[in-house]
Parts: structure tokens; C-alpha cells; sequence
């Protein structure tokens, strides 16, 4: 007796999916470097929901070419102990209006599709759920993010009132 066994199908990427989470990437992170302090743009900024304090966020230009931009995100510090810091590598293309992340803090690259399963234990569709969670996090730092305090520039009382 002959038993038929179903052969898994291969992972296809769904570039469509993939190109509009880059296309919001970019668009959130332009909205984030916009915070400036003093007329520096600000390179951290720590988050906050009412006084509760959540953590602070790094970002740091890596390297700098004619129509790319590699930056670092980096959480440097959190709230609490449950949340890992996140850290990732993001190359911003300005031509194209895209930015994706292309390293993170445990691999130094991340392949478009995976073998499954693999060593590493990587999902087929890293590369679209690291780039949807750079997508989570830059949404939650626009909704949470606060200059820091020490960068905050206060107006000078120059006694007319």
C-alpha cells in the first residue's frame, strides 16, 4: 500500500507585502528624524506613556552615500527587565522612498527565505516579519517618544511679561 505524501510547498516572498512595510519604514522614520532639540536633530529620545517611563531609543547614522543611508536603532535602555533591547541595521534608500532593516542584533543578515527548518530556526518569511517589527516599533516610538529631558530647550525668561 502506497501512501501519498503531501510535499511541503516552497515559501514565496509576497514582494508587495514586503515593499509597502519598506515604503512605511521610510515614511516613519523621516516623521522620527524630524525631533530636533535646540536645531540638532535629536539622535535619542526616550519614551514615555503618561509618567510611566518605557526606555530610550538610539539612532545613529552608520554610513552615508549618494542616494543610501545606513542607520543603527538601538534600544539603549527599557522600563523592564521582560523586553529584550532591540537592535537594528537599517538601509534607507532615498531614491526609492524605502528603508529595510538588513541586520539585527543576533544575525548579521538576514536572508529573504529560509530553508525551513534550519539551523538557526529562522521562519521562511524572516526578512517580512523583522522588517514588520522595525514597522511596530517605529509606531510605537512615534506615539511614545519624548525628547530627553536634558536635551529639552527651555525658553529664556528675559523679564518682559
Amino acid at each position: 500500500m502506497t501512501e501519498w505524501v503531501k510535499k511541503p510547498r516552497r515559501y514565496v516572498p509576497d514582494l508587495r507585502r514586503l515593499g509597502a512595510l519598506c515604503e512605511g519604514n521610510y515614511r516613519r522614520l523621516e516623521r522620527l528624524r524630524q525631533l530636533e532639540a535646540g536645531g540638532q536633530p535629536v539622535s535619542e529620545f526616550e519614551l514615555h506613556r503618561g509618567d510611566l517611563y518605557l526606555g530610550r531609543v538610539r539612532m545613529r547614522v552608520l554610513q552615508t552615500a549618494r542616494f543610501t543611508e545606513t542607520l543603527l536603532l538601538e534600544q539603549i535602555h527599557n522600563g523592564g527587565k521582560w523586553l529584550n533591547n532591540p537592535e537594528l541595521t537599517v538601509r534607507i534608500y532615498h531614491d526609492a522612498g524605502m528603508a529595510e532593516v538588513i541586520s539585527c542584533y543576533r544575525d548579521r543578515r538576514i536572508a529573504p527565505v529560509n530553508d525551513y527548518p534550519n539551523r538557526f530556526m529562522h521562519h521562511p518569511d524572516e526578512k517580512v516579519q523583522i522588517n514588520s517589527f522595525l514597522a511596530d516599533w517605529l509606531d510605537y516610538c512615534l506615539k511614545f517618544g519624548h525628547t530627553p529631558f536634558e536635551l529639552a530647550v527651555w525658553p529664556v525668561d528675559d523679564g518682559v511679561g
